[in-house]
């Protein structure tokens, strides 16, 4: 096992990329808790526990301050730490920039950007207090790229970026690293959801001829959090079939 008696939150994980990175991780000896708006995360959990495995769910909003800390508080004082911490969870408002509102720009900005700030603002100083912790972020290739129609996806995925190669500057010292993980074009609700044509076109581009899967995601996210990983920080892990090489 790679991550035994681990203790991992992972934001978003309900389904799609984050479900499978739960199911990985505690696989791998984690006990996950979930962390999701939607109520299907306690079925995630109850899946997990199934299999033999450790899984909690919190129904907790990456926006919501108050709630991050007293879920916080609750888990460490159940488990005694918090060793991992995946900034999963995220949405999508697309629009080009003469079409987009400045509500749709401050949703996002307010999950994607201000809620991976919040849920590690949290975490960080129980990591802290005992000299170890690992912090992965889901950026995107858009974030380093760009995309037609997604001016504010792109900015909060750039963003989290510069955030995580901040952090490990700050958190290294104190045995923590930080790392970014920018999938490319990945099999999720939100892809499945495009015209075909549009889907074939973007695949087409991709030199391995293929969508990622969300266990591709999940793998990259595993290799961060455990000790084979201990001497990568500030870094970004483009998981994209070659897409953006």
């Amino acid at each position: 096992m790679r991550l035994p008696n681990k203790i991992a939150i992972i934001t978003g994980a309900a389904r799609g990329i984050g479900r499978s990175a739960a199911e990985i991780f505690a696989r791998e000896g984690a006990t996950v808790i979930i962390w999701d708006m939607l109520d299907e995360g306690e079925q995630t959990a109850q899946a997990i526990r199934d299999s033999g495995a450790k899984a909690e769910f919190m129904k907790i909003s990456v926006t919501d301050v108050p709630g991050i800390e007293e879920a916080v508080r609750s888990i460490v004082e159940k488990h005694g730490r918090i060793d991992i911490l995946v900034n999963n969870a995220g949405i999508t408002r697309d629009r080009t920039l003469l079409k987009m509102s400045h509500a749709e720009w401050q949703q996002v900005i307010d999950v994607n950007l201000t809620g991976v700030f919040n849920c590690t603002k949290a975490v960080a100083p129980y990591m802290v207090e005992k000299g170890f912790g690992r912090i992965i972020c889901t950026s995107s290739v858009v974030g380093v790229h760009g995309n037609f129609g997604q001016t504010n996806y792109s900015a909060t995925k750039a963003g989290v970026i510069a955030m995580c190669r901040t952090w490990a500057k700050e958190l290294g010292p104190k045995g923590i690293t930080s790392n970014a993980v920018a999938p490319g074009f990945i099999r999720t609700d939100m892809t499945d959801a495009m015209p075909e044509e549009a889907r074939q076109h973007t695949i087409a581009t991709i030199p391995v001829k293929r969508m990622g899967n969300p266990e591709d995601i999940a793998y990259a996210y595993l290799y961060l959090a455990s000790d084979e990983a201990s001497f990568v920080n500030g870094q970004v892990i483009g998981v994209n079939g070659g897409q953006a090489s």
